[in-house]
């Protein structure tokens, strides 16, 4: 019975994963902060990044994108927490994004190394992957695909967060140090009491529309929606070396989805709105959204092979809404007009 007592008993969280590439990419795209906070749920992980409180993103590692996902902690509202009478939420901390964005980093270049060494000793084999005419996915089996296995693992509160990869008998270890999850309030954005607009287009052409800007180096980025052409418009200002105004004012071919309630223009920091451009590069479909306080909701949809799709949040806050300068404005003229008349 002692020996027994002594034995750990099994992680709170254990996953494997055929690739760390489609890991790295959709968490290279929060990579705006220093600290991540991690939430460990049954269906998934979720990391959640902040940006100076202007700007928070999430991204999802789901269920599907392993082989195989266990967890060894009760979720709140389960049958046994309520017969028990307590409830256990579920494992989040902190952990430095730059370590982990290096060690599945190092981890997978490692195995692409090991991969093209292996094909570039069968002549046929390589022949034929250049002779192939076709552009797979960016987390293809083809792009992506390990001969070797990763496990991640979190054994117990105020432990490490582990990675483990296996490949050829060869097994390396990398321990991350996780802390006490700071409190953090979440960006509202009263999309479902009054909804002001929704685009949904290919990420593509917002990347395109974002490339276009980005020479002028601008100091904003507004963003315009209307009902009518040119229906988005992208405009900067502050740039050294001039303004850019982009239009989609082929709209109804370029927009798969267009609801607008009422013009909505916001003005928000370009550094902001271009750091998310790492998930345009690997999203299929953008999800653009506002609401009545002026926040900005960006959802990408990530296609990601063998597992369902992964989707990447973004909720930015812009400088002041248009409603407030224009009160301000009202307010001003207000007070000339009666210093005005006093005077006369």
């Amino acid at each position: 019975m002692e020996s027994s007592d002594a034995i750990p008993g099994p992680p709170l969280f254990r996953a494997v994963a055929s690739s760390t590439r489609p890991l790295y990419q959709l968490l290279k795209s929060i990579n705006f902060t220093k600290k991540i906070h991690v939430e460990i749920t049954e269906k998934g992980i979720r990391f959640t990044a902040d940006h100076a409180r202007v700007m928070q993103g999430v991204a999802r590692w789901t269920k599907s994108m392993f082989t195989s996902y266990t967890t060894n902690f009760d979720s709140p509202g389960s049958d046994e927490d309520s017969d028990s009478g307590s409830e256990s939420a579920p494992p989040t901390f902190q952990i430095s994004l730059p370590a982990l964005l290096e060690a599945l980093q190092i981890f997978g270049a490692a195995d692409a190394a090991a991969r093209q060494s292996k094909a570039d000793m069968d002549p046929y084999r390589s022949n034929l992957r250049h002779l192939r005419n076709h552009d797979p996915d960016a987390f293809s089996n083809h792009t992506l695909g390990m001969s070797g296995t990763c496990s991640l693992s979190y054994a117990s509160e105020g432990g490490p967060f582990s990675i483990v990869i296996e490949e050829l008998g060869v097994t390396t270890t990398c321990n991350l140090t996780t802390y006490i999850s700071e409190a953090r309030e979440e960006i509202p954005f009263a999309l479902e009491e009054d909804p002001t607009f929704k685009i949904i287009t290919q990420a593509r052409w917002l990347l395109d529309a974002m490339a276009e800007i980005v020479p002028t180096s601008p100091e904003r980025l507004t963003i315009c929606a209307s009902r009518g052409p040119p229906y988005l418009r992208l405009t900067s200002s502050g740039g050294a070396f001039g303004n850019t105004t982009v239009d989609f004012e082929k709209g109804l071919a370029l927009l798969e989805t267009l609801r607008v309630e009422q013009r909505w223009s916001q003005t928000f920091r370009f550094e902001v709105v271009n750091s998310v451009t790492e998930a345009m590069k690997i999203a299929n479909m953008v999800s653009l959204r506002g609401d009545s306080q002026g926040v900005l909701s960006i959802q990408f949809m990530v296609e990601v092979e063998g597992a369902e799709p992964s989707f990447l949040d973004f909720r930015v806050v812009p400088y002041v809404t248009h409603e407030d300068d224009e009160d301000e404005e009202g307010e001003r003229d207000a007070d000339e007009g009666e210093m005005a008349g006093g005077v006369v």
